[in-house]
């Protein structure tokens, strides 16, 4: 599928979805990223399912705290907790999965809402560009470590749980370059200094949600049939986001005048984070694997679909749970434990 600039006007201006209501009793939900903007808006509606556990993952606690506040006087819900983790450092991101390990208990959904969007280059302390890190490795360690109590909740509740992440229709207008899939490390590529120079980081963003694609997709054919999760890709939609609070004054100028004129409220985009969490309950199997865009099944990008995107695929997996592993040997012994190798 390709998305022309005109499909996207259509799809800003079609008439939205109301967000979708579930009973959570007994369950818990845990948003990362979930003090502001989109997530924050949808841990609002998760409030008021009568979730048995809100967990608020933050980088902040300040701004955490200042969330809880405002959640218990928005929806009455006064059951939230506030867990801490900064996705920009590996350090924190094992010691959130150690500290779900302890206290965490059954997960009956997890929304990977936390991402960075940046137009310059800046490294982390682990040696990586920052939104790479946090939106394409950090992600994806929190859903490995986190994977036994998903499927240790389904197991013990006759449940099906859910990993949403958050990735974006600007996914449908990147691709990755020739000369970096050639390379035999190309994540490592991606996230060096030596490749990310001014114009590279331009499309930046676009990239990482190209990436979480390729990883819901990946992720989603090693988990079998038979393996009671759910992992999808949700796009948000334009709407007004803290997220583009790192652009350039340029960019930032001409990104207000297109919110003005297309953007809808942050809101209405959190509920297709929503929708992508507790949707079809009677029929979940649909949503395995799937993009979802205005509440509904997509095909995505043709270059996802194409025999280079396949390999390609295949390639980011097997490169990922090799960083990753190295990060916390966890990730290697859950992908061998609860995912099976796809067929050559």
């Amino acid at each position: 599928m390709r998305l022309s600039f005109w499909d996207f006007l259509k799809n800003q201006w079609r008439k939205q979805q109301p967000v979708v209501k579930v009973d959570l009793a007994g369950k818990t939900v845990l948003v990362l990223g979930a003090n502001t903007g989109l997530g924050f808006e949808a841990t609002k509606h998760f409030a008021t399912m009568n979730p048995e556990r809100l967990i608020l993952a933050c980088r902040s606690q300040s701004r955490g705290q200042a969330a809880l506040e405002k959640l218990k006087a928005a929806t009455g819900y006064s059951k939230a907790e506030l867990w801490l983790v900064d996705l920009s450092d590996f350090e924190s991101v094992k010691n959130f999965g150690d500290k779900f390990e302890r206290d965490g208990g059954r997960l009956d959904i997890l929304v990977e809402n936390a991402a960075i969007l940046s137009d310059k280059y800046e490294g982390t302390k682990d040696g990586w560009e920052l939104s790479l890190q946090v939106n394409d490795l950090s992600t994806p360690l929190v859903s490995f470590l986190l994977l036994p109590a998903m499927i240790k909740t389904a197991q013990q509740h006759a449940t099906l749980p859910r990993i949403v992440v958050v990735s974006s229709e600007v996914h449908y207008w990147v691709e990755i370059e020739k000369r970096v899939y050639e390379n035999p490390d190309i994540i490592k590529t991606l996230g060096s200094s030596e490749y990310c120079t001014n114009s590279i980081m331009q499309s930046r963003y676009m990239l990482t949600k190209l990436l979480n694609v390729f990883f819901v997709r990946a992720l989603n054919a090693r988990l079998g049939a038979s393996t009671p999760l759910v992992v999808n890709a949700v796009n948000p939609g334009y709407c007004y986001s803290e997220l583009r609070r790192g652009l350039n004054p340029i960019m930032a100028f001409i990104d207000h005048l297109m919110e003005l004129a297309l953007a809808f409220t942050t809101e209405v985009g959190s509920r297709r984070l929503v929708w992508a969490a507790v949707s079809e309950p009677a029929q979940p199997e649909t949503l395995r694997g799937g993009y979802i865009s205005a509440c509904e099944v997509e095909e995505v990008a043709d270059f996802v679909l194409s025999p280079q995107g396949v390999k390609l695929q295949d390639h980011l997996w097997d490169e990922l749970v090799d960083i990753l592993g190295k990060v916390d040997p966890r990730v290697t012994a859950n992908v061998n434990q609860y995912l099976s190798p796809v067929a050559a």
